[in-house]
């Protein structure tokens, strides 16, 4: 086995949390640097990504900040890029984020 099956088996069985679509808002800059802000719901989050539903397209390798909102004031903040932006039958796109282990 290779260090990437390896890596790759381990993802598969880390845990993963269905979040139910839960909003949260997504904030990122275009490739003319102007910056957009979102509110789409997150369908499931795990260790290394989130899996998010939104109404348009992200080029892969955008990076992206995922802000989950709390009852409180303070707001928790996850860096990530796009690994992937698939358009279901609905029109929508199923993003795929790798969140920056740096971050």
């Amino acid at each position: 086995m290779t260090d990437s099956s390896n890596e790759e088996e381990e993802r598969r069985t880390s845990f993963r949390l269905d979040m139910e679509k839960e909003l949260v808002d997504i904030v990122w800059t275009d490739e003319k640097g102007q910056e957009h802000n979102k509110n789409i719901a997150c369908l499931d989050f795990a260790r290394g990504g989130l899996k998010l539903d939104c109404d348009q397209h992200l080029p892969i390798n955008t990076a992206v900040t995922v802000v989950f909102k709390s009852a409180n004031a303070s707001n928790q903040k996850l860096y990530g890029k796009v690994l992937r932006s698939i358009k279901q039958e609905g029109g929508w796109f199923e993003i795929g984020l790798i969140l920056d282990k740096d971050a």
